[in-house]
């Protein structure tokens, strides 16, 4: 699994709803920089459930593109935005089990909460486009917990020793 907070968004119009914000052009780039690195570790998402917030949307588009896929692969899940950590492992965990690698696209602080539930390390804040990935020997989605965590990597923008 894969979470990813979406990338900068724009302040720009002052009439648009935080809802409505897309990504400025930092974060496209961002977002596109993100995608390049996951594509060279070999990474391919059967599905991105996203947050239906526009920058969310945009992250995810960016991803599905950068990686390949068609933006068939990309599922709006409106329960997402402003999601507590709580509330996104509860999603997570009714998860189809035919979907064996999944990028959720979302918020903070839900996204650093729930990261720093399996992550084995400390994570202050997941920055804009970062991403935690958490592999879990679990037969099923609803069995995902810490104890059974298999593998984990986090890795952003701004990181020296990824780009």
């Amino acid at each position: 699994m894969f979470l990813v907070r979406h990338a900068k968004s724009s302040w720009k119009d002052p009439r648009l709803s935080d809802h409505q914000r897309p990504l400025n052009k930092r974060g496209k780039k961002a977002a596109s920089e993100m995608a390049r690195r996951l594509k060279r570790l070999g990474v391919k998402p059967d599905v991105i459930v996203s947050s239906d917030a526009r920058r969310a949307l945009d992250t995810a588009a960016a991803m599905a593109e950068g990686l390949g896929l068609s933006k068939e692969v990309v599922r709006p899940m409106p329960e997402l935005y402003g999601a507590a950590s709580k509330e996104i492992l509860e999603i997570v965990l009714r998860f189809d089990d035919n979907w064996q690698q999944v990028m959720v696209v979302g918020h903070n602080p839900g996204f650093t909460e729930l990261a720093n539930r399996f992550y084995p390390h400390f994570i202050a804040n997941v920055p804009t486009a970062g991403v935690v990935e958490l592999r879990f020997d679990a037969p099923s989605w609803r069995h995902i917990r810490r104890d059974n965590l298999e593998f984990s990597r986090f890795d952003f923008p701004k990181n020296k020793e990824s780009g």
